[in-house]
């Protein structure tokens, strides 16, 4: 007899014809209706464990962790399930959390529990291939087989078929003011089994605790949830049919629009129209002191800028950020030892170069690199301290010049660039700890060029 995959093994989920007995008390769903049998089937609940499972994450409110889950599961699974086929599934608040953002200031997530990720992961499984094929071919963000680094690509287009003008959109707090009434209107044009939708408002209206205080939730999608892209995916489908309707040229990544015209005074006309109905049909605003009409190459897109030679290239923003954060790693007064700090460094930079990578503009890469090493010659020598001598020596530099370094009056970061220290620690020797390097020698091309790239409406091609 074939042994059952070890993934099966005493979890609590029943496969098809082997439904407990409380299914018989549920509505009576038939056809499309029938949504939530489908989020409980056995193949999709064990895909959504796993998924789960290697994203990992911070406890809820009830402090229970990742791995607590699968245990969790096999003793309780069964009333889960059974309050969720007849609509009583009560979801816990989230756990609020502040974290800083790229360009200043703090972003709230909202944290729920591993549970309920995991039925959240379970639904969108379901909900997603059912919803992502009516968006908008202008929208980018957290949807399969689309990316940050095409909405770029699509902005490129629309500049290199003379649309030169961009209206740059801020929404202001966007997560934290969709309307539920709104937003629970477009779900239920696309769902008919009302345990779903009933499920849906409860974790728009489930609360949020912080520092021990329960905040309630009469607006807004949190952050932090599986659900939550979906949810304002679908939201801001409205605002891309109506941009579509006017016949825009657009790209929207999230909450990040960008709409390219042909003249300024075009895009402060398209500006206060937009303005206007995002106000009074989706009830949001517009951060006016971020939003503005101008260049593409003086504005930042999804990190990005388009240069005036219609060229991508990094954003001051973007540099600034990553210059932060490298300095966060390594802080001279840590007291780490060196792999460790490559080590932390190593992770954030192979993550930083696959994004920024996409960038066409390279010397800045070599410029990072050199900057880098500067960063943990500067943290070595502070280290050494009064060895700093015998360290030199022990790397071959000469006695004199070893002496002259030890002996100088500059500081760290100014002897991370003298010659004993070139010498002592050159680039091959941090490449020997495992540190990536952000410059890498171009290599074929995987992405067609601008020009074959089609564009709704014959906008960004030889074509067009």
């Amino acid at each position: 007899m074939e042994a059952k995959p070890a993934i099966q093994m005493r979890l609590p989920f029943p496969g098809k014809g082997n439904a407990p007995a409380a299914e018989a008390r549920t509505e009576s769903p038939v056809g499309d209706e029938q949504l939530m049998e489908r989020m409980l089937e056995r193949e999709n609940l064990i895909r959504a464990l796993k998924r789960v499972e290697r994203n990992g994450g911070s406890a809820g409110v009830d402090g229970m962790e990742v791995e607590e889950l699968r245990p969790h599961l096999k003793i309780h699974w069964p009333r889960i399930r059974e309050e969720l086929l007849v609509g009583t599934y009560d979801p816990h608040p989230v756990r609020r959390k502040e974290i800083p953002k790229a360009g200043g200031g703090k972003r709230t997530l909202g944290i729920p529990t591993v549970l309920d990720r995991f039925i959240q992961q379970a639904m969108l499984q379901v909900l997603q291939p059912q919803w992502d094929p009516t968006f908008s071919d202008s929208s980018f963000g957290f949807r399969p087989g689309r990316s940050a680094h095409q909405a770029v690509l699509r902005a490129q287009g629309y500049m290199r078929s003379g649309y030169t003008w961009v209206v740059d959109l801020d929404l202001g707090k966007f997560f934290d003011r969709v309307n539920h009434d709104r937003l629970m209107s477009e779900v239920g044009k696309r769902v008919r089994d009302g345990r779903v939708r009933r499920l849906i408002r409860r974790y728009l209206e489930a609360g949020a605790l912080e520092n021990e205080v329960f905040h309630e939730t009469e607006e807004g999608t949190p952050q932090g949830g599986p659900l939550s892209p979906l949810l304002a995916n679908l939201y801001l489908d409205g605002l891309d049919r109506e941009l579509e309707r006017r016949g825009h040229r657009f790209a929207r990544y999230a909450d990040d629009s960008n709409i390219y015209v042909r003249s300024r005074r075009a895009g402060y006309r398209v500006l206060r129209s937009v303005t206007n109905f995002l106000a009074k049909r989706l009830k949001l605003t517009v951060n006016a002191s971020k939003s503005a009409v101008g260049r593409p190459w003086e504005r930042t897109f999804l990190g990005f800028q388009l240069s005036w030679k219609e060229h991508r290239r990094i954003s001051p923003k973007a540099l600034h950020a990553f210059k932060e954060r490298v300095r966060e790693i390594t802080q001279r007064t840590r007291g780490r030892r060196i792999e460790q700090v490559v080590k932390e460094l190593r992770s954030y930079l192979i993550g930083w170069r696959s994004y920024f990578g996409f960038s066409e503009v390279r010397g800045i890469f070599k410029e990072l690199d050199s900057w880098v090493r500067r960063r943990l010659r500067s943290y070595l020598w502070k280290q050494w301290g009064r060895r700093g001598y015998r360290e030199l020596r022990k790397r071959g530099v000469s006695r004199d010049l070893a002496w002259n370094t030890a002996k100088s009056a500059h500081g760290p970061w100014r002897l991370s660039r003298s010659p004993a220290l070139a010498f002592a620690l050159p680039a091959k020797y941090f490449c020997s700890l495992g540190l990536p390097q952000l410059y890498l020698k171009p290599t074929q091309p995987t992405e067609p060029p601008w020009y074959v790239i089609r564009m709704p409406g014959g906008v960004g091609g030889a074509e067009s």
